[in-house]
């Protein structure tokens, strides 16, 4: 009965985690290609490149995260 009773919080914490993840990495990404276009003027090159790699980086963090979450390895 106890284990019935997190399982809202477990699901806040995994929505969190997901939207932290794809919006943190995807803002990292758009951020250092706009720092790198600025230092060698190619305007668009590199951001288009950050941001592709920034949700990339995030899709597989999020899918890093589910599978810990669903692993049964927490302590």
């Amino acid at each position: 009965m106890r284990e019935n009773n997190n399982r809202p919080f477990q699901a806040i914490a995994l929505s969190s985690a997901i939207l932290s993840q794809l919006a943190g990495s995807t803002l990292v990404g758009i951020f250092a290609g706009r720092w790198l276009d600025g230092k060698f003027g190619t305007v668009p090159l590199f951001l288009i490149i950050g941001i592709f790699a920034g949700l990339a980086a995030g899709v597989y963090a999020v899918l890093t995260t589910i599978r810990y979450f669903y692993s049964g390895d927490k302590q």
